[in-house]
């Protein structure tokens, strides 16, 4: 049996998506301090879509009609969400998965989906190699995303800093959908099967709201950001 280590648990409401981003960024900066890593399951409060903080403006405008846009902190392709599954993970830098390279960490992440979605009756895939999307996240594949009957359905990006290492990931669902909850139910299990994972609440914390809340306002909901390149 593994080794037992707690990881902290959110599972928020759907909320806007400047906010989705703001909160993201300050679970980065505040990972030292929290000391242990998080998972966090979120949705949207109206259709929107994200892109890479590397991305042109105009060249993602004219891929989807979804409103607003908002830069994220990770790199990647546009991301539509309209009806897909978002998830965050952050480790903080002490934690052995912050070593690891960003390929291997993305294969590890990946892998995990996969076996979270056969413990629902969905048989998944890692691909294989990587196939262009021409800028679009869920058009193609990049290698060790997760494919259903050769179609992707998950996809993440990722950002290393001192703070700690970001993961964003998003799942497209098939269509008819398992029930949400099932899934993520199944992901929690994973992790306490492969990694000895105990979950606990994340406490309410009154700086990462204040940092959350000042990065929305003066990043993630402006134009200034979202539109600097």
């Amino acid at each position: 049996m593994p080794p037992k280590e707690t990881w902290f648990l959110l599972e928020n409401d759907a909320l806007p998506a400047p906010w989705n981003m703001a909160f993201d960024e300050a679970l980065l900066e505040a990972a030292p301090r929290l000391g242990r890593p998080v998972l966090r399951f979120y949705g949207w409060t109206e259709p929107a879509a994200t892109f890479g903080y590397s991305q042109h403006i105009a060249e993602i405008e004219r891929l989807t009609p979804l409103r607003p846009l908002v830069r994220r902190p990770t790199g990647g392709g546009l991301v539509p969400h309209d009806r897909d599954w978002t998830y965050t993970l952050v480790f903080p830098p002490a934690h052995h998965w912050f070593n690891l390279r960003a390929r291997e960490s993305y294969q590890r992440v990946h892998d995990w989906l996969r076996r979270a979605f056969a413990r629902i009756g969905l048989r998944t895939e890692l691909a294989p190699v990587s196939v262009s999307g021409a800028g679009q996240c869920f058009i193609g594949a990049e290698q060790f995303d997760v494919l259903l009957a050769g179609v992707k359905i998950a996809g993440a990006a990722q950002r290393r800093t001192r703070s700690g290492l970001l993961v964003q990931g998003s799942v497209q669902p098939p269509n008819p959908a398992p029930p949400r909850a099932a899934w993520q139910q199944a992901v929690c299990a994973v992790a306490r099967e492969t990694w000895g994972v105990e979950w606990m609440p994340l406490p309410a914390d009154a700086g990462l709201a204040t940092r959350a809340e000042a990065l929305t306002r003066d990043k993630y909901a402006q134009a200034a950001h979202n539109r600097r390149r």
